[in-house]
């Protein structure tokens, strides 16, 4: 009978060591994973900064061709209404 209890007491300690084993493999699993996706978001943060950054960049180029476009809109009108020059001679 001992001898049994004893066999039993190693089955269920292989058992448990079984358990731990598979439990602490798939965590280690996980982490390759969540590293994977970390450094994709990273990738993609990066891209987003860089595309905020063109598109500020575009929008302050557009706003100085906007100011450029009324300068040259108020010199077109003051040349429209001026009155015409008699030729001389």
């Amino acid at each position: 009978m001992f001898l049994t209890k004893q066999k039993l007491v190693m089955v269920r300690t292989f058992g448990m060591a079984i358990v731990a084993t598979v439990g602490l493999a798939s965590c280690a699993t996980y982490d390759d994973e969540f590293a994977g996706i970390n450094s994709r978001l990273e990738q993609i943060d990066t891209k987003v900064q860089g595309a905020a950054q063109s598109a500020e960049s575009a929008n302050q180029s557009a706003q100085q061709a906007n100011q450029r476009l009324d300068q040259i809109e108020s010199r077109v009108q003051n040349l429209e209404t001026a009155p015409r020059r008699v030729p001389r001679g």
